[in-house]
């Protein structure tokens, strides 16, 4: 008997073992979990959403593995990302830290924003008023913020948010997107920080990119007055955003 208890630790021991393997290797080259902490992607994304972030959409930088390790340059398998992607990248002014918005601008684009309406090679984007993106501040009050759809030049549609009419950020001055860069901008305009801030943000370079946001797979109401609680499991079932769950991001 005994020897078949160690036999059966050791056989539960290395199907242990193999699942981590499994499970790092996915992360590492395949798909990479990323959790939202901010609203600047709002409706798209909300505060509390848990994705899968695709590694394979773009091919493989330094910036795809953890700790980028300056094993090579450029891009291996290269695959170009594509305009209306929501792709995750590390931040060109620190090349660590993880932004997530959408891709706008591909390389010889001109970018301008006049009067809160994106102009693509002069072109003005067409956005449609929609309805209203409700929600809650952190004193418990209850928020409107104006929606409205963009279609972008290759049909790509998705919703972005107007808070402010005149915001810091709806007139800027034409900025053309050289090669090997994109131009990126979150859907909630008037709290993003993205290529539109040049010194904070601006353009990014192709190698920075991680992926491309693929599936929420968990969702949490973390940023509302009376949020989940982890120390508190019998809210959880009211906390979390069932209807969230395993959405593709678009």
């Amino acid at each position: 008997m005994a020897t078949a208890s160690r036999s059966g630790w050791g056989e539960t021991f290395k199907i242990i073992i193999e699942a981590l393997i499994i499970a790092l290797v996915v992360r590492v080259f395949f798909y990479q979990p990323f959790n939202i902490p901010s609203g600047s992607m709002k409706e798209t994304l909300l505060i509390g959403d848990y994705l899968f972030v695709s590694k394979l959409s773009y091919g493989y930088s330094r910036y795809s593995f953890p700790y980028s390790p300056k094993l090579f340059e450029g891009r291996l398998f290269e695959d170009k990302p594509e305009r209306g992607d929501v792709a995750v990248f590390k931040l060109p002014r620190d090349n660590e830290t993880d932004y997530i918005k959408r891709v706008i601008g591909l390389p010889g684009d001109t970018i301008e924003m006049r009067d809160g309406v994106l102009h693509i090679n002069s072109k003005a984007i067409p956005k449609k008023r929609k309805g209203v993106f409700k929600t809650t501040s952190y004193t418990g009050r209850q928020i409107s913020i104006p929606s409205y759809e963009e279609t972008l030049p290759n049909g790509v549609k998705y919703t972005v948010l107007d808070a402010d009419p005149n915001g810091v950020f709806d007139n800027t001055r034409p900025v053309t997107v050289p090669e090997g860069y994109y131009f990126m901008m979150g859907d909630n305009r008037d709290n993003s920080t993205d290529s539109r801030a040049t010194h904070d943000v601006g353009l990014v370079p192709l190698e920075n990119f991680v992926g491309r946001a693929e599936i929420i797979f968990f969702s949490a109401a973390v940023d509302e007055p009376g949020a989940l609680s982890w120390t508190s499991p019998w809210t959880w079932p009211s906390d979390l955003r069932w209807g969230r769950f395993f959405n593709l991001v678009r």
